[in-house]
């Protein structure tokens, strides 16, 4: 039975299938990536050519040698084109979707980053949405939705954090397509932009300090604790 089970399982796709996958579905949305690609191949192979007839004297195991060593450049140049040309369409897709900066912030951050896919504001009726990330170079708060509508909100958060940790630098950023906006693919890099100002255990611990106040949730109003009545079907 066991074998039969796993017979019948789907089997993922190899690795080579996989990489057409994303360079078809990059294709679809960025048609530039192509050529690029091309571009970055072939360039490290033609410059491999070139030295090979220039300093290989003749021999053919010199010239295969520097050929080979073009080859191997030219893929993974290719590959790096790639992958980060697959991120950009990948976040073309989610542009301007609730939640798209939480989604970056969850599998994009790299430079000691982190961030949290769920927001710290949101406003229920048009759905912006303040996130917040914690890096070297202090607290992030971004914004998700039109500036005219979430500027109140960053500032809102701003204030709330900087009376818990008034030491530590706070850099708003607004993704949209709004004037002094940026678009949602830039997000990574423009954390990375931030002039660093704290040490990695430094990170940690504001990281740690902001996640203990956003889990201690408030008691809504107009309930007194000390009145509180137990329900009578728990007392039983």
């Amino acid at each position: 039975m066991a074998r039969t089970k796993d017979s019948s399982a789907p089997k993922e796709p190899g690795r080579l299938k996989q990489m057409w996958q994303v360079f078809q579905m990059t294709r679809r949305y960025d048609s530039s990536a192509q050529w690029l690609m091309l571009l970055v191949f072939l360039a490290p192979v033609i410059v491999g050519l070139g030295l090979a007839l220039w300093l290989s004297e003749g021999n053919g195991f010199t010239i295969a040698l520097w050929i080979v060593a073009g080859v191997l450049a030219g893929l993974l140049l290719a590959l790096i084109v790639l992958g980060r040309r697959a991120e950009r369409a990948a976040y073309a897709q989610i542009d301007g979707q609730p939640g798209a900066v939480g989604a970056v912030l969850r599998s994009g951050l790299r430079g000691g980053w982190i961030g949290n896919e769920m927001p710290v504001a949101v406003n229920g009726k048009t759905q912006d949405a303040v996130y917040r990330s914690v890096g070297r170079g202090g607290i992030a708060l971004i914004s998700e939705g039109p500036q005219t509508r979430t500027k109140r909100m960053l500032d809102d958060e701003k204030r709330k954090v900087a009376r818990v940790l008034p030491n530590v630098p706070i850099t708003l950023i607004a993704v949209g397509h709004d004037e002094g906006a940026i678009e949602l693919h830039k997000l990574p890099a423009a954390l990375r932009k931030i002039k660093r100002s704290l040490t990695k255990p430094e990170v940690l611990a504001v990281s740690n300090r902001l996640n203990s106040l956003q889990s201690s949730l408030p008691i809504p109003k107009g309930i007194d604790p000390m009145k509180a009545r137990p329900q009578r079907g728990k007392m039983r």
